[in-house]
């Protein structure tokens, strides 16, 4: 009886342990079922990136199947080079640098289109030249780089009001001297992405002023900026990744425009460099951008094609192509945003 026990016993054990290791098989097959995607932000990793981090952290990719990895990016050009090369999957890509690409035989579009504003800013110093209006740019000069797209921007936006954009003074300034020269106040302005609001905000304060952000799209602009881009093979091939993926950053999104404290705490995981402070400061700036009467109503990501056609239009006009210009339908697919949309 004593050997029958045992050799129950034992059978038992030898079961058990079966069960486990199936168990931990069929976990190890479920981790290999998941798509590796590599995913490219627009430049190195700062506080307006925590969107990605939120999505990342609280596992949203994996729930889609996806392993994301998130790299860095030097500018919209480089992330394009890396999304139509194949070193990147997916790029956070903007609207006039796909636009433009396209005339040069890129094949990228979009499937969404997270700022809804474009992030072009004009910021000056109160007491200064406190630039508040359209027609403050008359007269005005301005800190930008030689042959920078922004001034182009600006430009076209003061035609579009009726102002003369030959009075638009450029002054050649690298990007990392600009915030000093308008501290020191030699220069009455300068132009950044409204996402350096915070920092300059700052230094505002110790160079006993106050800061005056002028945002384009606050005042009539009307051009989609950033979203998410694949090349047309990709998009594809890979329809349920791309949902996916779109999903999955949104709901991500959704989170840190809610809790930005929560968010900051959450990238700082993968970015320990970064300050809280400052992530929440940006998260703050990027509601400006994506959270919109659109995407209240439509969910966020989402694009009307008759405003893709004026961001097209305005780029035409205002930049112009070196190739064929794209049609509008070129730069964008319909039909990767979720069916029930998430709402900011």
């Amino acid at each position: 009886m004593k050997t029958l026990k045992h050799l129950s016993v034992g059978l038992m054990a030898i079961g058990l342990a079966t069960v486990g290791l199936a168990a931990q098989t069929g976990t190890a097959q479920a981790e290999k079922k998941l798509v590796d995607v590599t995913f490219s932000l627009d430049f190195i990793v700062l506080g307006r990136h925590a969107p990605w981090y939120v999505a990342l952290a609280k596992g949203y990719y994996k729930q889609e199947g996806l392993n994301v990895k998130i790299i860095p990016g030097r500018g919209s050009a480089q992330v394009m080079q890396a999304v139509q090369s194949g070193l990147a999957h997916i790029g956070f890509v903007d609207v006039p640098g796909v636009a433009l690409a396209r005339a040069s035989g890129s094949t990228i579009k979009l499937v969404a289109v997270n700022y809804q504003k474009a992030p072009y800013a004009v910021f000056s110093l109160n007491p200064g030249a406190n630039v508040t209006t359209a027609k403050q740019l008359e007269g005005l000069t301005l800190g930008s780089g030689a042959g920078s797209f922004t001034p182009k921007v600006i430009r076209g936006f003061m035609v579009q009001n009726g102002l003369d954009p030959k009075k638009l003074k450029i002054a050649n300034v690298a990007p990392p001297a600009r915030a000093g020269m308008l501290l020191t106040r030699k220069v009455p302005a300068i132009e950044f992405f409204v996402m350096a609001q915070p920092g300059l905000t700052r230094g505002a304060m110790g160079a006993k002023a106050k800061l005056s952000t002028y945002l384009l799209g606050n005042h009539g602009l009307q051009l989609y900026s950033n979203g998410i881009g694949a090349t047309e093979a990709y998009i594809k091939k890979n329809p349920k990744v791309m949902r996916g993926f779109v999903r999955a950053a949104l709901r991500g999104w959704k989170d840190a425009l809610a809790n930005p404290a929560e968010a900051a705490d959450l990238q700082r995981r993968y970015a320990k460099g970064l300050k809280r402070d400052i992530i929440i400061a940006e998260i703050g700036v990027l509601r400006t951008l994506a959270v919109t009467p659109d995407t209240q109503k439509n969910g966020l990501g989402w694009y009307d094609p008759a405003k893709m056609k004026a961001s097209l239009d305005f780029v035409k006009k205002f930049v112009g192509f070196k190739g064929k210009a794209p049609k509008a339908e070129d730069l964008y697919v319909n039909g990767f945003l979720p069916e029930t949309p998430i709402r900011p």
